[in-house]
């Protein structure tokens, strides 16, 4: 993989601007904030956060691939407000899941989210290296 970063342009935070791969696509379907039983652990943002992470590792893993194949990542957060004020945390909690792995992402809030609990969906596009 290579990331791709316009010469002049600031270096993103926590992202890459674009990345180039080669191999076999991985699509990770929206992954919310409950575990392996469809149970909500937690109504709190982070933790949310913090098990959709966990879940996108474990689809990643049945591929054979890991954070560090992921190209493409998108959020979709219920309260873009909490999200930013929260950056710190989730960004710990994000390096602690996925380590310093950053695909290129992009982040929309929603009015709301299929599972009325929810708070956070994440879709991540992987490529894993022929």
């Amino acid at each position: 993989m290579k990331r791709l970063q316009p010469p002049h342009w600031a270096e993103p935070k926590g992202y890459a601007n674009g990345i180039m791969a080669r191999g076999s696509l991985i699509f990770v379907g929206g992954q919310i904030g409950w575990n392996a039983a469809q149970q909500f652990e937690s109504d709190d943002f982070i933790a949310q956060t913090r098990q959709a992470l966990t879940n996108i590792v474990a689809v990643l893993q049945c591929a054979g691939a890991g954070p560090e194949h992921m190209v493409r990542m998108t959020w979709y957060v219920t309260d873009r407000v909490e999200y930013t004020a929260r950056l710190k945390e989730l960004g710990s909690v994000y390096r602690e899941v996925m380590g310093k792995n950053f695909p290129a992402m992009s982040c929309v809030e929603v009015s709301a989210l299929m599972e009325d609990r929810a708070r956070v969906e994440l879709e991540v596009t992987a490529v894993l290296p022929d």
